[in-house]
């Protein structure tokens, strides 16, 4: 009978360049538990162990959370071409929503190259909504210098700038319209 080879954990962390502190957690998690301990108490590991390390890198660099690797490997029999293919529409999903944002930071910075005064307003208030819902307190806020503001400004500008916003809406498309209005929403905690 031949004997597997064993590795502590420092060479198994140098020999597949993962860190002592990632395989602990690896550890803690379930996820790679090693196949036994020195009489010191060191971690030993196994060539089993060792590709398993190998498919939990491997799914790690497809992108998936250490949760879904937990389950896949868990799941033992899961064909990968499943686990490949939920990946792949979360990234997709991940793609679209990436396109929408460099889509709404092109038009604030094509704004931003030739301010009006009275669209720095709109452009901070657009530009705080994009990624975090606002509490009552900021909102209210926005809302109060939004109004005050405004009452510097003459007919003609706020003409304007009605003007403008009416272009700005007129150039989009009622899907885009429907998404600006629910993402306001959103944000807005409506």
């Amino acid at each position: 009978m031949t004997e597997q080879r064993e590795w502590r954990i420092g060479e198994l962390a140098r020999a597949t360049r993962v860190t002592v502190r990632a395989l602990h957690h690896y550890d803690r998690l379930g996820l790679l538990t090693p196949s036994s301990r020195t009489a010191g108490g060191h971690r030993c590991y196994t060539g089993d162990d060792v590709r398993r390390l190998h498919t939990i890198l491997a799914l790690r660099g497809f992108g998936l959370s250490l949760r879904d690797i937990a389950a896949a490997l868990a799941a033992g029999g899961e064909d990968p071409r499943d686990i490949l293919r939920r990946q792949l529409a979360e990234t997709e999903e991940r793609i679209r929503q990436a396109h929408q944002v460099r889509a709404r930071l092109r038009s604030l910075l094509e704004r931003l190259d030739d301010p009006e005064p009275s669209q720095f307003v709109t452009l901070i208030e657009e530009m705080v909504t994009m990624s975090q819902p606002l509490t009552p307190e900021q909102i209210e806020q926005m809302q109060t210098a939004r109004r005050e503001w405004a009452a510097t400004l003459s007919e003609e500008e706020l003409a304007e700038m009605s003007r403008k916003r009416s272009e700005a809406m007129a150039a989009m498309s009622p899907e885009q319209i429907a998404e600006m209005q629910q993402t306001r929403a959103r944000l807005m905690g409506h």
